[in-house]
């Protein structure tokens, strides 16, 4: 162990301080008080570090108290939070968050001219707030982010990322392989075989796996799958509205759309609505996410569910597991998705 300069002689144990011991060992704050009362809920490894630390700056704790432990906390980060689907996380972190005693902070990723926008600021500033650790939720991480909480120690956690830098980074999702193979596979299944595809970012590994389930049902029913019929946008309503007039003012226009969120989904209805088609008796349509927008949608959307407070929960307590420095069976963990069929979907020819 590095120490500080001088060792424990030049600091003395009047001067050594409890953020001192945390910041030798390289835990947070919480953590290193955790250890000193005695808690149970710390990995040995994390136990010896922090040991080590008390005795060579010679720490030691007020007389006649325990130490106090400052209250544990999280920092959740979204690219937005206005979403149903963001909500649903939320949802599911927050009440893990409450039955482990972690105090969940809410923000959004900091953006390229936020004062904290440089790599290291983001990762400082939360390490100084004593967090024990971070959880991101659909945005785009680099490099020089992902490295920055690694070096100060600050677990990371991320769910349905657009990106993955870093192999070794600790993911959330669903089987969106299987969710856009079920969602097509049924529509097939209705006798649709011209079948449109309004997909999420291009760069979105989610919205990626989501194209591929698709393209494999369509191979398997031995369709070869058209290149116009699949356009990509960001998960949101005015993109979908945008590829489903794209979409549906083809020569030759699908009978359905697969659609790789709620919010898409819900696009692609009003822009068939607005060229005079019905849904579904003219255009079916498939969301994926299950939020509350799939059931307030007229008509009710049939959806890919995918289980978002689930993931929330999750990724919290993988979170944790992490700042106690236990080791993961797994870097990526998916939770199941299953197909809700509701009012959007019908027989093709059902004019």
């Amino acid at each position: 162990m590095a120490g500080l300069p001088g060792g424990a002689g030049a600091v003395g144990a009047k001067r050594a301080t409890l953020a001192m011991v945390a910041e030798v060992a390289g835990v947070s704050l919480p953590t290193a008080s955790k250890v000193l009362n005695g808690r149970g809920d710390v990995a040995s490894a994390t136990r010896a570090r922090v040991e080590d630390a008390v005795r060579e700056l010679g720490y030691v704790q007020p007389v006649g108290r325990r130490a106090i432990t400052p209250a544990r906390s999280v920092d959740l980060v979204f690219d937005e939070l206005v979403s149903p689907y963001s909500l649903e996380v939320l949802r599911g972190v927050t009440e893990a968050g409450a039955k482990a005693g972690v105090d969940v902070v809410v923000g959004t990723v900091p953006r390229p001219d936020d004062a904290d926008a440089p790599a290291t600021g983001w990762a400082n500033r939360l390490k100084a707030a004593g967090r024990e650790g971070l959880i991101v939720v659909t945005s785009e991480l680099n490099l020089a982010q992902v490295e920055s909480f690694a070096d100060a120690g600050l677990p990371l956690v991320v769910i349905d990322p657009l990106n993955l830098p870093r192999v070794e980074v600790t993911s959330v999702g669903a089987t969106n392989w299987s969710g856009g193979l079920t969602a097509t596979e049924h529509l097939l299944s209705l006798g649709h075989k011209r079948i449109g595809f309004a997909g999420g970012p291009e760069r979105a590994s989610c919205g990626q796996a989501r194209l591929h389930g698709y393209r494999a049902a369509l191979e398997k029913a031995g369709l070869s799958g058209e290149p116009e019929l699949v356009l990509h946008g960001a998960f949101g309503y005015p993109e979908g509205l945008e590829m489903g007039r794209r979409l549906l003012e083809l020569d030759d226009p699908p009978t359905a759309i697969f659609a790789a969120s709620d919010a898409t989904a819900l696009g692609v209805v009003e822009a068939a609505r607005r060229l005079g088609l019905r849904v579904p008796q003219d255009l079916s349509v498939v969301g994926f996410d299950d939020t509350i927008l799939a059931t307030l949608a007229t008509p009710a959307l049939t959806v890919v569910r995918q289980p978002l407070p689930d993931m929330g929960r999750v990724a919290l307590r993988t979170l944790l597991r992490l700042a106690a420095g236990e080791t993961l069976d797994a870097h990526h963990v998916e939770l199941a998705t299953h197909l809700v069929v509701r009012d959007s979907t019908a027989r093709a020819g059902q004019r």
